[in-house]
């Protein structure tokens, strides 16, 4: 089901996922199950919502808890395929 397999990471991502506490499972996850939502600068931010984590569930590679952990995972994704950034959501995404 992954719908980008083996995006290549930049620096800055592997250093953030280090500092925020965030699994390279987490990362691969939200990946392949997060909705997609596009942020007007050309980059693409995965993250996952309430339908995402049933995908999650129905797979069975997460249940309960973790899914609540992973739905405050977000992963930036630029136009040329690379992985940005990855951190926390503390608010809403804004939609323009």
């Amino acid at each position: 089901m992954s719908r980008l397999p083996d995006l290549p990471c930049t620096r800055h991502e592997r250093s953030r996922m280090q500092q925020r506490g965030i699994p390279a499972a987490f990362v691969d996850r939200v990946l392949r199950y997060g909705r997609e939502v596009h942020d007007h600068h050309g980059a693409t931010v995965y993250l996952i919502d309430r339908r995402a984590g049933g995908r999650i569930e129905r797979s069975g590679e997460a249940r309960g808890a973790e899914i609540d952990r992973l739905r405050g995972v977000y992963v930036v994704v630029a136009t040329d395929g690379t992985i940005r950034t990855v951190g926390h959501r503390t608010r809403r995404l804004r939609r323009h």
